[in-house]
């Protein structure tokens, strides 16, 4: 593995507690502990413990920060009400998606926006040229700051018990019980901001706590000591299985500078409606639509699973598209897969057929998500 591959705050204890590694997005980060079917229950049935300090984190602060956003991104920053987060876009001129991110209003005159890592610097570059100014300061932060989630049923609990088992220099932040979706929490761990958002990308319950690189690893053994039997480390691959589940596009498959929002599902997020001008704005209004591919959810049977590339053919044989992400969903226990297809087969119940290494793998459109927490 390249010597120059960027390691994580965390990376020691990933190490000791025999991690096998990857090289996503420049990073040397954890694919697997164990196994990945282990970890991926683990996050359905109790609780999955990952490191995501590879995330990009970007600064937005000052009187016009709220401002200074509606225009660099495609949804409506500025009326984001304080603790709350908002799923939003950054587009190119001509309306193509460029990441997709997490934005947090942590104050009045204070944002942090939360990037793909395999975006973060193009995301930082972006938001310097489109939103960095007198009054709204752009501050790239990514290498100052470490992520760490806990998802699952039982992540409330786990959570809980370490704000309750800290002591006064530990980890200290108010009720979470009652905390809505999308919202985040300011506190203190051993001194230092802490950050605690009901976000994530499992389709469970859960948290992410962004601390400093200082804290990291204190704060990792926090959480593995109150989680006991029911935390697991988790790696990247299952997080993957997990987020295809739950219908949630990655970047690079489902998302790219080559689709407009509409074709990938988030076109909901792109506010032309209730805003002004912003960077993609006239790309996307002026985009002709016509044939162009659009992601469906589907559904096969057996144990084969299509996998990213693969083509797909409508009843009668002709090519209609690709798959963009595909598993043998671990939960449900039957092949699922996202895809671009043609817009004229993209109605839900259509029979199409996936090419598994040179078979045909029949597959039903279905809507998304696959798995929807109860």
């Amino acid at each position: 593995m390249s010597q120059e591959l960027l390691i994580s705050p965390l990376g020691a204890v990933h190490e000791a507690a025999g991690a096998a590694f990857t090289d996503f997005a420049g990073w040397k980060m954890p694919v697997r502990y164990t196994s990945d079917l282990a970890e991926h229950a683990a996050v359905r049935e109790s609780a999955g413990l990952f490191d995501l300090s590879h995330m990009g984190e970007i600064e937005v602060a000052g009187p016009a920060a709220g401002e200074a956003l509606d225009r660099a991104l495609a949804g409506k920053l500025s009326t984001l009400a304080v603790g709350r987060a908002k799923y939003s876009l950054l587009l190119a001129e001509d309306g193509g998606v460029l990441d997709d991110l997490i934005v947090y209003r942590l104050a009045d005159e204070r944002f942090l926006v939360v990037a793909n890592a395999s975006n973060a610097e193009v995301v930082a570059r972006e938001l310097l040229a489109r939103a960095d100014g007198p009054d709204s300061r752009v501050t790239d932060r990514s290498r100052e700051i470490a992520l760490i989630a806990v998802q699952g049923p039982r992540s409330v609990d786990i959570v809980t018990r370490a704000v309750m088992g800290a002591d006064g220099t530990g980890l200290s932040i108010q009720d979470i019980t009652d905390m809505g979706y999308y919202r985040v929490l300011a506190g203190a761990y051993e001194g230092a901001e802490l950050l605690v958002a009901r976000t994530g990308y499992t389709g469970e319950d859960g948290f992410e706590l962004y601390t400093t690189v200082e804290h990291a690893e204190s704060l990792w053994n926090t959480l593995v000591e109150a989680g006991g039997d029911e935390l697991v480390p988790c790696g990247l691959a299952c997080r993957d299985t997990l987020r295809l589940e739950a219908g949630m596009p990655l970047y690079g498959h489902e998302l790219g500078a080559d689709l407009y929002p509409a074709q990938s599902g988030v076109g909901r997020v792109v506010a032309l409606s209730s805003k002004g001008d912003f960077v993609g704005r006239s790309g996307v209004e002026s985009a002709d639509m016509t044939g162009r591919p659009v992601l469906v959810g589907l559904a096969g049977e057996g144990r084969r699973a299509a996998r990213a590339g693969s083509t797909v053919k409508d009843a009668e044989g002709r090519e209609v598209g690709a798959i963009t992400s595909g598993v043998l969903s671990p939960t449900l226990g039957h092949p699922i897969a996202m895809a671009l297809v043609d817009p004229a087969c993209a109605e839900t119940g259509t029979a199409l057929v996936a090419d598994v290494r040179g078979k045909d793998l029949p597959m039903t459109i279905v809507d998304l998500p696959f798995y929807q927490r109860s």
